[in-house]
């Protein structure tokens, strides 16, 4: 199979769906990564950027990515881009790689480019084109899909747990590589809050560690 995760930012990939990525290689299939967004000044460094994205490019080789795709879409400015241009260019990804399984952010996430670019995604996912991907999936992100206002239109409710007992470590090793976007526990873009959340979604199904989704669409 192919897989193909879209990401708002560098390093949601990971927190979202780095274990699950590390199970689908190690069974041998296909995985792909979208980072639609890059920080610009004057709101990022460039010194800082150009980490972020050696770190992306570190991590995705430890995960044995197949390939990465840079949209390079302003961070945190998503709303002053055109909608067309960033449906269009998502579009263009999901047309090269005709995935099989898509994994995208969760809709009711704090911030907001989480929350465009799974519109974004979703319109460029329409199962009107040549290619119909069989599954979308919704994951979660610390520190953005907890910390929004509470309401039912933001709930993230998993209904789909992947076993992750076994690929847990390999998470937290490409994890570690992003070192610009870590902090101390008890933040949640720490390596222990990380794996705490994977133990609780485990419990969840009484195994060891697993992630957790939001089914979107599933064709049969």
């Amino acid at each position: 199979m192919r897989i193909l995760v879209v990401a708002p930012h560098p390093d949601d990939e990971i927190i979202g769906v780095g274990a699950t990525i590390a199970k689908y290689v190690a069974q041998g299939h296909v995985v792909y990564v979208c980072i639609t967004t890059k920080g610009i000044m004057p709101l990022f460094e460039d010194s800082l950027v150009a980490q972020t994205r050696s770190e992306t490019i570190c991590a995705h080789k430890e995960m044995e990515i197949e390939k990465t795709f840079f949209l390079d879409f302003p961070a945190v400015m998503l709303e002053q881009i055109p909608r067309h241009e960033i449906n269009d260019k998502i579009l263009t990804v999901v047309s090269e790689v005709e995935p099989d399984i898509v994994y995208i952010p969760h809709f009711g996430d704090m911030q907001k480019d989480h929350q465009i670019i799974a519109e974004a995604a979703m319109v460029a996912l329409r199962p009107k084109y040549k290619h119909k991907v069989k599954a979308v999936y919704a994951y979660e992100t610390l520190s953005e899909t907890e910390w929004n206002i509470p309401h039912a239109a933001n709930a993230f409710i998993p209904n789909v747990y992947v076993d992750v007992t076994g690929f847990i470590d390999k998470k937290i090793e490409a994890m570690k590589l992003y070192e610009s976007q870590l902090a101390d526990f008890p933040n949640p873009r720490s390596l222990e809050a990380i794996e705490a959340l994977a133990k609780y979604r485990g419990s969840t199904i009484n195994v060891k560690a697993a992630e957790a989704f939001m089914l979107i669409r599933e064709i049969m």
